[in-house]
């Protein structure tokens, strides 16, 4: 039972606030910059993140190599409280504000080594992933996700957010989905196959010149596809939207 007086748990809310309206905001690009090297020796790795955004890029490394930067406010709680670990293959990554009212930002930037295929479950942050030979699976509940100059074959979904393949991507696969969110594919060479769903959004796929069994059904919306086209082709596009327009065609 709560016994305290009503005109001073009114004032500690009138306290918290007044703090709140007198705190910036945060900056993680301008925070310090931490780095840890995680001993790795496995051919798949999972990069579980929360709260955070992520970059994530293959290199000529042996180990994991993560850098982050935490910022952010707390009023009337604790935070940011930072941690990281990697066991079993699986790269955890956490950023923990408890507090009335707080504003906390972070950025993780990690590099993999090149052999390595990664997955990606990410619940409040935008991902970015750069240059990936290997096969890459991203999963976000709530951020953007950006993939560029990949060429392994590439399984992307997120939850609430825009979803683009582009910046000389030639997957060979390439399985895209969105709930709430515009999605953009761009490729720069012949896929074997390209399948896109979204529930609420745009759906915008560029092609290289060749015949493609293609499909493209929106219950509530435009669609055209103006690629070659031939039943029984080894290169397929299938795109479903719910909600929203849809357009396939070739890059020139």
């Amino acid at each position: 039972m709560d016994t305290r007086h009503p005109f001073l748990a009114a004032g500690g809310v009138l306290v918290a606030l007044f703090a709140l309206s007198a705190c910036g905001t945060a900056d993680a690009g301008e925070a310090p910059v931490e780095k840890r090297t995680f001993a790795f020796d496995g051919g798949a790795l999972t990069i579980d993140s929360d709260d955070s955004e992520l970059v994530i890029t293959p290199a000529d490394v042996d180990d994991v190599l993560v850098e982050r930067q935490v910022d952010g406010w707390v009023v009337m709680g604790s935070g940011p409280d930072a941690s990281w670990k990697l066991e079993g293959g699986r790269l955890t990554l956490r950023v923990d504000c408890d507090a009335v009212a707080s504003h906390c930002e972070a950025v993780h930037r990690v590099q993999v080594p090149r052999d390595v295929a990664v997955t990606v479950e990410n619940k409040d942050g935008d991902v970015t992933a750069e240059g990936f030979a290997t096969p890459l699976k991203v999963r976000s509940d709530d951020g953007d996700v950006r993939v560029s100059a990949s060429t392994g074959a590439l399984d992307l979904g997120t939850k609430d957010g825009d979803l683009a393949v582009e910046g000389g991507t030639s997957a060979p696969q390439v399985l895209a989905r969105s709930d709430d969110g515009d999605i953009r594919i761009a490729l720069g060479a012949v896929p074997r196959r390209v399948d896109v769903v979204t529930k609420d959004g745009d759906i915008d796929v560029i092609l290289p010149t060749a015949e493609y069994e293609a499909t493209g059904a929106s219950q509530d919306g435009d669609v055209r596809v103006d690629v070659p086209r031939r039943d029984g082709s080894e290169h397929s596009v299938s795109v479903r939207s719910d909600d929203g327009d849809i357009v396939v065609r070739t890059a020139n």
